[in-house]
């Protein structure tokens, strides 16, 4: 073949070859917003796992496809129900296994201002979290290196993490940023309550009642614990006196400390209707129980935290426990329920 003719066709090849070999342009995901109402703290946001559109949807996918567990059989979605406010009505959730675990599954709403989780306080914000119950050989009896690559197979899964993170070579720290996401923007800021504050809603004159009761040191004392604010809570480790001997350490087990032993994480009071059974254990079916063991079931022993013993026992009427629960009830937010961004992806 004449030179000059096979010129033009080495170039053209050669153009092929580079256009070939260039580095895909990674997209840019896009941010996630959250306009907290007045009262809210800024939304936490770290910086090495920025919340976007994109990571969401791919946690929210993670979140409730079972393909994270040992046989494929259980999504985190299965102990954490949407609608119970994404925890678990059972007493005690059931692994791939059979086997129960010995705590209640605790709420996953507003996890973006907790930076301590699980009832002891084991792990170190949302990315920590979101490994152990994958691990765990009572709950998901996985290991990290199977559901990696059983996720690598998936060609959605690739083009997810493409489009999330830049790269489609998954691995298991970008599982928990992902799902860490999602679990991030599970967030209640619009009940009844807020609304009040907000002068768009009233209240009755028992959930009135019920809430200077709910703030009361001396009456109620919930608010102690339950920091009468934006998230009810202020997420520290006490021991509430529930047995006079401690079977489980709680805290203890992590920190070591004396003073943590029998000491449990504060649970947030939103959406507290929903969250049904109630304690470390689930032992308590309903609220009213709940009451009833702060106003006169509760043990006060040598790890029992300090401010039980201001508790009178017998200090609330009936009416007065009646109160406290509507006021309570003035802290849900029924759309949490049924909102389709927090519900399983079609």
């Amino acid at each position: 073949m004449n030179r000059l003719l096979l010129l033009p066709v080495l170039w053209a090849f050669t153009l092929i070859a580079c256009r070939d070999t260039t580095p895909e342009e990674p997209p840019t995901p896009t941010p996630y917003v959250f306009q907290a109402p007045e009262g809210f703290p800024p939304f936490f946001d770290p910086e090495d796992n920025k919340t976007t559109i994109e990571g969401i949807a791919l946690g929210r996918k993670l979140f409730y496809d079972p393909v994270l567990s040992g046989n494929n059989t259980i999504a985190c979605a299965d102990c954490h129900k949407q609608e119970n406010g994404f925890t678990d009505p059972r007493r005690f959730s059931i692994g791939i296994d059979g086997i129960a675990g010995h705590r209640n599954s605790m709420s996953l709403i507003n996890l973006a201002w907790q930076h301590r989780l699980f009832w002891d306080g084991r792990a170190h914000g949302l990315e920590d979290q979101a490994l152990f119950p994958i691990k765990d050989p009572i709950e998901m009896h996985e290991t990290l290196g199977n559901a990696v690559a059983e996720l690598q197979a998936i060609p959605e899964y690739r083009e997810l993490f493409w489009q999330a993170f830049g790269t489609r070579q998954i691995d298991s720290l970008l599982v928990a940023k992902a799902i860490a996401q999602f679990e991030r923007s599970l967030i209640s800021f619009n009940s009844r309550y807020d609304r009040w504050k907000q002068g768009l809603d009233t209240l009755d004159k028992s959930e009135m009642n019920g809430m200077q009761l709910f703030m009361d040191p001396v009456k109620g004392g919930c608010a102690k614990c339950h920091s009468f604010g934006a998230m009810f809570s202020d997420f520290l480790f006490r021991n509430n006196g529930k047995d006079s001997i401690v079977t489980d350490m709680g805290r203890f087990s992590v920190s070591g400390l004396p003073q943590d032993i029998g000491a449990v994480k504060t649970p947030s009071m939103r959406n507290v209707e929903y969250t049904a059974p109630y304690m470390l254990d689930g032992r308590f079916a309903t609220l009213e129980e709940v009451l009833e063991f702060y106003n006169t079931g509760f043990h006060l022993g040598p790890h029992t935290d300090p401010f039980m013993s201001t508790l009178v026992k017998g200090r609330l009427n009936e009416k007065e426990k009646r109160d406290i629960i509507a006021f309570l009830k003035t802290l849900s937010e029924p759309d949490i329920l049924t909102n389709p961004a927090f519900s399983k992806p079609q």
